[in-house]
């Protein structure tokens, strides 16, 4: 009968190799996706980089958006784009961590800060900061559309226009390749105006200022869907590597409580050949 050390040896054992099929079944789940997420995230692109542009351009021709000005304290608004679902490593941290420390920096500035959460991780972290939370959206990190930053980006743009908020901030992560990913603050709005050598020639009608207060909004979508489907595509990356490693670690485990198994083994056998021997001995001692 095994002893009781390797009984329970043999049970953690059991239980390493279970996990390490879940970590497993995850990476693959994690490297799949991946390979869409980036797709998305490149045709996105395209589009969103022409209409910087475009609003670029008109800014920097000296078009000004119609802003109702407010008496007060200016005020940020900061958008901190997370994951519903952990397991992705650094993924989150690193996007937690400079959001808080951008809130510290505005605030000793004098001004205002309104956040604005999209994804369970930064609500969770504000929250239970006792943070106050202007608005908490879920479900849109791991396959985001076009309507998701529709319904986060439609009421901002809103409070943009009415003054109630001075600028906008998102942070989020920022793929690179599958092994970099960065989390950065880009600004939305408002846009700051480029020294640029020759200006356009381009005439907007009927005027720059009505057509930059037209596209202004659809900008500030495309520019939180490019966020959106960026940091989708960092979080599958960092899930992967997270994945991958915690599989590592589990074959490792196994390699070592496998040796320690056969120790243990080994202990018991040579305990019970002497048992024998010594009873073998008592007998013919007795005879």
């Amino acid at each position: 009968m095994a002893s009781a050390e390797l009984r329970i040896i043999n049970r953690r054992i059991k239980s390493v190799r279970s996990t390490k099929k879940i970590t497993r079944a995850m990476e693959l789940i994690a490297s799949s996706r991946i390979v869409k997420a980036q797709n998305r995230m490149k045709s996105s692109e395209s589009y969103f980089n022409l209409l910087s542009e475009i609003v670029q351009d008109l800014i920097n021709n000296g078009a000004v958006p119609q802003i109702e000005a407010k008496e007060g304290k200016e005020k940020v608004l900061l958008i901190v784009l997370t994951s519903d679902r952990g397991l992705a490593g650094a993924y989150n941290t690193n996007v937690l961590k400079i959001a808080d420390t951008r809130r510290k920096e505005i605030e000793q500035t004098g001004k205002d800060v309104e956040i604005v959460t999209v994804g369970k991780k930064a609500t969770g972290y504000f929250t239970y900061r006792k943070i106050e939370i202007n608005a908490g959206y879920e479900g849109m990190s791991d396959s985001p559309e076009f309507e998701n930053a529709l319904d986060v980006m439609t009421p901002v743009t809103d409070k943009y226009y009415s003054g109630e908020i001075s600028s906008v901030e998102i942070v989020y992560t920022s793929y690179k390749s599958a092994l970099t990913q960065d989390a950065v603050i880009k600004k939305v709005l408002p846009l700051d105006p480029q020294e640029v050598e020759n200006k356009s020639s381009v005439t907007f009608e009927p005027s720059g200022e009505e057509v930059l207060n037209s596209i202004l909004p659809k900008y500030a979508n495309a520019a939180f869907f490019n966020a959106l489907l960026n940091g989708s595509t960092s979080e599958h990356a960092a899930r992967m590597r997270a994945m991958k490693a915690a599989t590592d670690n589990a074959e490792e485990l196994i390699k070592v409580l496998a040796m320690k198994s056969n120790q243990a083994r080994q202990a018991e056998i040579t305990t019970e050949i002497s048992e024998i021997v010594g009873g073998s001995e008592a007998l013919s001692d007795a005879s």
